[in-house]
């Protein structure tokens, strides 16, 4: 089993920036790959950016490309810095974790998921 935690969230005006982390505990989470998502009101969930468990793939929505960045360290931590924030950016932010392969933008192959943290972007 594991455990996933996000924390980071905020308020932001645009053009600001917000580093959002995601703790993970139980299992080997290094074998893990994971994934950050996004759901606004009235949308539907949006995988914004994916890293494998070696960190040698990456993923990115449009979107964000060139704004966000993953990362992940060895302490079982996954961050998501997002830079040049949007007002179209704005929701509750989640991280997900899969125990084999890549799934990348593909929510169903994930495993675990996190509670969600809040992020709104003020015009």
């Amino acid at each position: 089993q594991v455990q996933l935690v996000e924390s980071g969230g905020g308020l932001v005006q645009a053009g600001g920036s917000l580093r959002l982390s995601c703790a993970a505990s139980g299992r080997t989470f290094s074998r893990y790959a994971m994934g950050w998502f996004r759901q606004a009101p009235g949308k539907e969930r949006e995988c914004v950016a994916a890293i494998s468990w070696s960190g040698d793939r990456l993923y990115y929505v449009d979107s964000v490309e060139g704004r966000f960045t993953i990362s992940r360290d060895i302490k079982n931590t996954v961050y998501l810095q997002m830079n040049s924030l949007k007002p179209e950016d704005t929701a509750i932010y989640y991280c997900a974790a899969a125990h084999s392969g890549f799934p990348g933008s593909r929510w169903p192959e994930y495993d675990y998921w996190g509670q969600g943290t809040q992020v709104t972007v003020s015009s």
